[in-house]
């Protein structure tokens, strides 16, 4: 079920989304090198391809390995009264926001942020009114750091999670980086497998090792395999009308 359209088959997803069977591999050198960014830096960045299934199962792996309750993601910030809202009771998942398909909100991740106690929240991602990309992950940082709720665990799309400039521009990683020397960021090192980014995808990658470990250009989870998320997405004419766009 790569996409669901309502409400009630996004809640039966997230019911259905099993959050106990993932324990990853971990090398005790690499989750030195995590601790160390969050005793440093206060944060940990954690770059991911949106859409994924295990994505979340990541997220929840290194917040208990790393026992931190301080999550930080890219989602809508006007997101954050209704996110409290389903933190509190399930309500609120009802907004367009949740439902652009792009693949950032997906079932299993509103399965696991009910499964972390103390959980607390930041919500960095502004909209897309900012044209310039680099002015965007800059904007990103800076309401990261803004929120002043350390240590947490960042949450972006790996492009964003970079910690030095790209042919992209200047990342948030990169941004983040700048004011916090001591920061690290894990990239999730992806095998084959699908994913849902408005619409399903494949991708065959080249073979990698499950779990936290310490690559040549840093520190990586590898997921040999994946699969596609369970991803709310509502027609484009529809969210226009509902956003009022």
């Amino acid at each position: 079920m790569p996409s669901v359209d309502t409400l009630d088959g996004l809640l039966r997803a997230i019911a259905e989304f099993d959050i106990d069977h993932y324990e990853p591999a971990v090398e005790p050198a690499a989750l030195d090198r995590a601790r160390r960014s969050l005793d440093e830096a206060g944060l940990l960045l954690l770059g991911e391809v949106h859409g994924v299934r295990e994505n979340p199962l990541v997220i929840l792996g290194l917040m208990r390995l790393l026992g931190l309750t301080n999550l930080a993601l890219e989602w809508p910030e006007n997101l954050k009264p209704q996110l409290d809202l389903y933190l509190a009771d399930a309500s609120g998942l009802d907004h367009p926001l949740w439902w652009l398909g792009d693949g950032r909100v997906t079932a299993g991740h509103l399965a696991v942020l009910r499964r972390i106690d103390g959980l607390r929240v930041t919500l960095f991602d502004g909209g897309s009114h900012i044209d310039d990309w680099s002015q965007r992950d800059a904007a990103m940082a800076e309401r990261v750091l803004a929120a002043q709720v350390e240590p947490a665990l960042v949450v972006a799309g790996n492009a964003h999670a970079l910690t030095s400039p790209t042919d992209l521009g200047m990342p948030m990683g990169a941004c983040l980086a700048a004011a916090r020397p001591a920061l690290e960021s894990v990239r999730v090192e992806y095998g084959a497998g699908s994913f849902y980014n408005f619409e399903p995808r494949h991708v065959k990658g080249l073979s990698t090792e499950a779990g936290l470990r310490i690559a040549e250009d840093g520190l990586v989870v590898g997921l040999p395999e994946f699969g596609e998320a369970t991803v709310p997405h509502l027609p484009f004419e529809l969210l226009r009308e509902r956003l009022g766009w």
